[in-house]
C-alpha cells in the first residue's frame, strides 16, 4: 500500500526538520526523505560550524516545542559589535534586558541532533533517512516520490529543502541567479583567555569580514566560533598553517581583545557564493531555505532566513488545511511566494551590498564606512531598524516568529 501524507519534504537538514516539526505541532503529516545517514551527519567531525538563532527564530522553536530540548545548549548573544577593522568607532547593538538576548549561538551538530530526535518522536512525522528518492512526479492531483527500495510515497505538496544544490529545483526548471565571491570561509572554534561577555563581533577588513561569535565554555575555558573570510586562493594555505601560526594570525585580526588563544576544534573551509531563485514555487512544489536563496554569512542570517520560510509556509498550509483546501493549491502557494519574495530579496541584496562596500580599499571608502557606522549609532530609528533585522523581527512576521501557534 502506498504511504501518503499531507506533504513530502525532500531534505532532512535543519530547515527541513524544523518545517516537519512546525507542521506536526499543528496536526499536519509529513514524510521527510534524505539520503544522508543520520549517524554520519550527527557525528562530531561532520560539520564544525555554529549558527546564530535569532530571537524570533527562537520564539518559533518555543512555539513548536523544540526550544525546551535546547535549553542550556546555546550561548546568548547580548551585544553585536560592528567595526571597520580595529578602528575605535565601533557600532554596538545591545539587547534590551526586557526582551532577552538578540539570539543564541549553537553548534550545528547540537541543532541537528536535537531536531532529529524531536522529529523521530513526533506523531505526524515519518523519517525516511537514509533513503534515496529516484523519481519525482507532480501532476494536477498529487505528487509521488519513488524511492530506491521500490516504495512509492505520495502527498498533496512537495517541499524541497535540499540546500544550495537542490536537484528538485533544477528538475523543475526554476531559474537561479548566482555568482561566486571568490572567497572562502575558514571555520573554527577557538579557546581564549578572557571571557567574551556574550558579545558577537563583526570586524570588516578589505580582504573580507572576520566574525567572532560567543560560544558556551568547555572544560578548558572560554570559547568563540570564528568565520574568517579569505581569498579563495589562500584557503589551502590557511588550512595547512600550523596551529601556532594560525592562532597568531587570528589574534592579529582580533586585536588581542580576548587574550591568548587555543585551538578548540579542527579548521574547515567553505566556498562563499550568492544565489537567488526567480521564484520559490511551481506546480505542487515549494522551496525553503538554501534551495531558494543562499547569501553571504556576513550577518549570520542564512539559517534564520530559512526559518522565516518555515514559519510562513507552515502558516499558509495550516490555514489552508483549516479551510479544507488542497495543500498543493496554486493560490496557497502564490500566497507563500508573495510573502517571502520581498524579504528574501531584501536580505540577500543587503548582505551582498555590505560585502562589496566593506571590501572597497582606500581612504575614501574607509571614511564613508566609518561615517555610516557613526550615523547609525546617532540615529535611534535607524538603529532600531537594524536591531529588528538582527532579531529577525522585520517585515510582516508569521505568527510562529512571534511565538504564537498558527
Amino acid at each position: 500500500m502506498m504511504e501518503r501524507s499531507d506533504v513530502i519534504i525532500l531534505g532532512g537538514g535543519l530547515v527541513g526538520l524544523t518545517l516537519a516539526l512546525a507542521l506536526d505541532a499543528h496536526g499536519l503529516t509529513s514524510i521527510v526523505i534524505d539520503p544522508a545517514d543520520p549517524a554520519t551527519v550527527q557525528a562530531a567531525g561532520f560539520d564544525g560550524r555554529a549558527s546564530a538563532v535569532a530571537s524570533a527564530s527562537w520564539a518559533m522553536l518555543e512555539a513548536i516545542g523544540v526550544a525546551k530540548r535546547l535549553d542550556g545548549k546555546g550561548c546568548p548573544i547580548n551585544t553585536i559589535r560592528v567595526s571597520d577593522g580595529l578602528a575605535p568607532n565601533m557600532l554596538d547593538f545591545d539587547a534590551d534586558a526586557s526582551e532577552g538576548p538578540l539570539g543564541l549561538m549553537f553548534e550545528n551538530r547540537v541543532l541537528r541532533q536535537t531536531l532529529h530526535f524531536a522529529a523521530a518522536e513526533a506523531a505526524s512525522v515519518t523519517l525516511l533517512m537514509p533513503t534515496t528518492p529516484v523519481k519525482t512526479e507532480r501532476n494536477d492531483h498529487e505528487v509521488r516520490v519513488t524511492l530506491a527500495d521500490g516504495r512509492t510515497v505520495s502527498a498533496a505538496l512537495l517541499i524541497a529543502a535540499e540546500g544550495r544544490h537542490s536537484p528538485t529545483r533544477e528538475a523543475a526548471g526554476i531559474t537561479v541567479a548566482r555568482w561566486s565571491y571568490d572567497h572562502a570561509a575558514i571555520i573554527a572554534t577557538l579557546g581564549h583567555e578572557a571571557p567574551h561577555g556574550n558579545i558577537a563581533y563583526e570586524i570588516f577588513y578589505p580582504s573580507g569580514p572576520f566574525a567572532l561569535l560567543p560560544m558556551l565554555d568547555d572544560a578548558e575555558g572560554h570559547r568563540s566560533a570564528i568565520v574568517w573570510t579569505v581569498a579563495a586562493r589562500d584557503k589551502a594555505a590557511m588550512l595547512d598553517l600550523p596551529d601556532r601560526a594560525f592562532l597568531a594570525e587570528a589574534e592579529k585580526r582580533m586585536g588581542g581583545m580576548l587574550g591568548a588563544l587555543r585551538a578548540a576544534s579542527p579548521r574547515a573551509a567553505y566556498p562563499l557564493g550568492f544565489h537567488h531563485t526567480t521564484k520559490i514555487t511551481a506546480e505542487r512544489l515549494a522551496l525553503v531555505g538554501d534551495a531558494g536563496h543562499g547569501i553571504h554569512p556576513i550577518a549570520g542570517q542564512g539559517l534564520n532566513l530559512g526559518f522565516r520560510d518555515v514559519a510562513a509556509l507552515a502558516e499558509v498550509l495550516v490555514e489552508g488545511a483549516r479551510l479544507g483546501l488542497d495543500l498543493g493549491d496554486a493560490q496557497l502557494l502564490d500566497r507563500y511566494q508573495r510573502w517571502r519574495a520581498l524579504d528574501t530579496l531584501m536580505v540577500a541584496a543587503a548582505t551582498d551590498s555590505l560585502t562589496r562596500l566593506f571590501g572597497l580599499r582606500g581612504k575614501a571608502p574607509r571614511a564613508i564606512r566609518r561615517f555610516g557606522l557613526g550615523l547609525v549609532d546617532r540615529l535611534p530609528p535607524l538603529k532600531r531598524a537594524f536591531m529588528a533585522e538582527a532579531r529577525g523581527e522585520s517585515g510582516q512576521l508569521p505568527k510562529l516568529l512571534g511565538g504564537q501557534p498558527v
